[in-house]
C-alpha cells in the first residue's frame, strides 16, 4: 500500500539493494526519486493505493519502477522550481535521473526512472550477482509469502518475512555443520571473514 509512513522503510530497502549491487554513488539520487514516485501515487491516486516499488539492474542502467492500479492519473512534469512547496515531485525525478517515463499496461501503470551506471563496474557486479541469485533461490524454499520474489514490495511485513527466512536458512546450515561433527562457530567465523574480504575487494 502507498502510505507516507512506509516511505522510510522503502528507502532503507532500496539502500540495502544498492549497497549489495555496489552502487553507493547512486544511493541518494535513487532514494530521492523512489520517494517522489511513491509520494506521487499517494497524492494523485490516493493513500493506501495498492502499489509496488521495483528496482532492477541492467548492464548499464539501474531502473526504479512504481506500479499502481490507476492508468488515468498520469504524472506530469510541472514548471515548478526545486524549492517550491508543490508540483516539484516529477521535476526532481527529471533532474536527478537520466530519464523517466510512464508505461500504461491495461488496468495499471508503471512510472519509472533510470540511472546510468559506470560500465567499468560491470565485471565486479557480475561476480556478486550469482551469489544473490543463489541466496534468493534458497530463501524461496522457506515459504516467505513471495517476499523474496518482490524484494521491494511496499510494507514492512514482506521485509520482516524475508529477513526471518534468511535467519532460518543460516540457522539450518549451522545445524548441518554440527550434525556433520564440524564446529558451527568456526564455520560462521569463516563465512564472515570471506564475506568481509569480498566486500573489501569490490570496493577496491
Amino acid at each position: 500500500m502507498a502510505e507516507a509512513d512506509q516511505v522510510r522503510a522503502l528507502r532503507r530497502a532500496l539502500r540495502i539493494h544498492l549497497e549489495y549491487w555496489g552502487l553507493h554513488e547512486l544511493t541518494d539520487a535513487a532514494e530521492l526519486c523512489a520517494s517522489e514516485l511513491v509520494a506521487n501515487v499517494i497524492k494523485h491516486v490516493g493513500p493506501e493505493t495498492p502499489s509496488t516499488l521495483v528496482a532492477s539492474l541492467g548492464v548499464a542502467r539501474l531502473r526504479i519502477e512504481v506500479h499502481d492500479p490507476d492508468a488515468r492519473a498520469l504524472p506530469t512534469l510541472a514548471c515548478a522550481s526545486l524549492d517550491a512547496e508543490v508540483g516539484r515531485g516529477m521535476a526532481l525525478v527529471d533532474a536527478m535521473s537520466d530519464r523517466w517515463g510512464v508505461v500504461l499496461a491495461g488496468d495499471h501503470k508503471v512510472t519509472w526512472c533510470e540511472f546510468r551506471i559506470d560500465v567499468a563496474r560491470t565485471e565486479r557486479r557480475h561476480v556478486l550477482m550469482p551469489r544473490l541469485a543463489r541466496a534468493a533461490d534458497v530463501l524461496s524454499l522457506y515459504s516467505v509469502s513471495g517476499a523474496m520474489q518482490q524484494p521491494l514490495e511496499q510494507g514492512r511485513l514482506s521485509a520482516v518475512l524475508a529477513e526471518e527466512a534468511a535467519i532460518n536458512a543460516i540457522s539450518d546450515l549451522l545445524h548441518w555443520f554440527r550434525a556433520q561433527g564440524r564446529d558451527a562457530d568456526d564455520a560462521l567465523d569463516r563465512a564472515q571473514s570471506r564475506f568481509e574480504a569480498e566486500c573489501e575487494a569490490r570496493l577496491s
